[in-house]
């Protein structure tokens, strides 16, 4: 790939001052990144990224950059929050050109409201750079419609993670009919999940499905109900990342059954459960 041309720097970079660009890496595939997200990959001096951003995707950042591993895993935080956030303000305060790596959307479930709040009180130069967030890239690869005229007029994202002391989603919100909800980071409490949902109205027989380490060679679809997906997807070992989908346009894959393995080709093609 050529590399890009230089790009009109910004005042406060030509002053010596340091910036930060919070930007989205997508759900995985490199093809999915932003133009502008590459550029800033290719010119960024200080790297910090997460757990979910795909070895294929760090591939494209300037090798003569630092790289820092910032990510999570079961509540196991390389770096907490503050301790994030500090670093941000440090390394721009210090003149660095910094670029914090977020897997999919910035804004979606990945802190960036938070690290921008924090940025901007210490009026440090940043930028917020969007991503293809996991459940547009999720929905696209396994061949599921967000949204539907016949069946779903509405979608909604919730996150599975519960903050600690934290109270529980509106159930009867999430449960209504003609709409469907992803669930970020839901797989370990899938089961549970899936309980609430009909305890509060949602069939048992709803279509769903639970999708593995999306967009990438390594995707896994496993398609059920509300009701059977739990024990599918244990069964199945399915593990983080993977992201849920809830509601009758799961149904569809079954029609379309577009080709989901864009970036290995058609010889490794993401695996499928029967749906």
């Amino acid at each position: 790939m050529k590399p890009f041309p230089p790009f009109l720097e910004p005042a406060a970079r030509r002053e010596g001052r340091g910036s930060v660009a919070l930007v989205g890496a997508g759900p995985g595939d490199p093809e999915l990144l932003t133009l502008r997200a590459l550029r800033l990959m290719q010119q960024a001096e200080v790297v910090l990224h997460d757990r979910l951003v795909s070895d294929a995707v760090l591939a494209y950042v300037n090798p003569r950059a630092e790289r820092l591993y910032v990510g999570k895993e079961d509540s196991r935080h390389a770096l907490s929050q503050a301790a994030m956030n500090e670093r941000l303000i440090a390394l721009a305060r210090a003149g660095k050109r910094v670029l914090r790596l977020k897997g999919g959307d910035p804004f979606t479930f990945g802190r960036g409201g938070e690290e921008a709040e924090a940025l901007a009180a210490a009026g440090v130069d940043f930028e917020v750079v969007p991503g293809i967030t996991s459940a547009a890239g999720a929905s696209g690869y396994a061949g599921i419609p967000l949204t539907h005229r016949d069946c779903a007029q509405s979608c909604v994202f919730v996150t599975g993670h519960r903050r600690e002391g934290g109270g529980e989603p509106d159930w009867a919100a999430l449960a209504r009919p003609g709409q469907t909800v992803v669930v970020y980071m839901g797989v370990g409490a899938l089961a549970r999940i899936a309980q609430a949902l009909i305890a509060h109205g949602r069939g048992a027989a709803t279509p769903a499905a639970v999708i593995e380490r999306a967009t990438t060679p390594e995707q896994r679809v496993i398609v059920g109900t509300l009701a059977t997906l739990p024990g599918l997807a244990r069964a199945a070992g399915v593990k983080p990342p993977a992201l849920v989908i809830v509601g009758e346009v799961v149904a569809l894959r079954a029609r379309l059954r577009i080709a989901a393995g864009r970036a290995a080709g058609p010889a490794a093609a993401p695996r499928s459960s029967p749906a």
